[in-house]
C-alpha cells in the first residue's frame, strides 16, 4: 500500500478471510518488517490469536465479514487524498463514471467515530450498505473484494478517485453523472473485463 502511494507509514491495515475468522495485519506495525508470524488470526467472536496485538480496527474487518458474504479481503488506507476529503466530510458523488467501481452511485462518507470503536464499524457499515467502499470522516478509506488484489485495486481507485476529485474542486464543484446513467454503468460493470 505504501509503495503504491494509497497509505502512509504504519496506518491502514489489511485483512482476509479464513475459516471461522479472518487474518488481519497487527498494530502499529512497519509493513516492511511484517513476516507471516506477525500476521494475526481473529476469530468471529473477536478472539484473536498468535504473538501480536491486531490492528485496532479489527472491529471493523469482522463486521465487513459477518455482514457481507462477498467480502473476502479489506484494504484501510490512510491515503492522502481519500483522508483530505474525509477530514471534510465529503464522500465522492458521481463526478466520474469510475465511482461506480464501488458499487453504487457514489462512495459515501461515514461520519466521525474514534479508531478502533464498534461505533467506529457500525458507521462504516451504515456507509457501506450496497457499496464495496467507503470514507471515514477525519480518518481514511476502506474497501473490500472477493480476495486480496480485488480488496487492494478498489482501495487503489479509491484514492485516484478522491485525487481526481480534489483536483476537480480546484476549478469548482464538477457537474455529476444522473443517476440513470450511474446505474447504467454500475450494471456494465457487472460483466465487465476478464472472468
Amino acid at each position: 500500500m505504501n509503495a503504491a502511494g494509497i497509505n502512509r507509514g504504519t496506518a491502514g491495515n489489511v485483512s482476509a478471510r479464513v475459516a471461522g475468522g479472518f487474518l488481519v495485519t497487527p498494530s502499529a506495525m512497519r509493513y516492511e518488517d511484517l513476516g507471516p508470524d506477525d500476521v494475526v488470526r481473529v476469530g468471529m467472536d473477536g478472539t484473536p490469536g498468535g504473538a501480536r496485538k491486531p490492528s485496532s480496527e479489527w472491529r471493523f474487518h469482522r463486521d465487513i465479514y459477518a455482514t457481507r458474504p462477498e467480502a473476502g479481503a479489506v484494504v484501510h488506507t490512510h491515503g492522502p487524498f481519500s483522508a483530505a476529503l474525509a477530514c471534510h466530510g465529503r464522500g465522492i458523488p458521481a463526478f466520474h463514471y469510475m465511482v461506480a467501481r464501488a458499487g453504487g452511485r457514489d462512495i459515501r462518507c461515514a461520519p466521525y467515530a474514534r479508531f478502533g470503536t464498534q461505533e467506529l464499524s457500525d458507521r462504516a457499515l451504515a456507509a457501506l450498505e450496497g457499496r464495496r467502499a467507503c470514507l471515514l470522516a477525519h480518518h481514511g478509506a476502506i474497501a473490500f473484494g472477493a480476495d486480496l488484489d480485488a480488496a487492494f485495486a478498489l482501495a487503489a481507485e479509491v484514492e485516484t478517485l478522491a485525487e481526481m476529485y480534489w483536483r476537480a474542486l480546484a476549478i469548482g464543484e464538477p457537474p455529476r453523472l444522473t443517476d440513470d446513467e450511474m446505474d447504467a454503468v454500475i450494471a456494465k460493470f457487472a460483466g465487465y473485463g476478464q472472468r
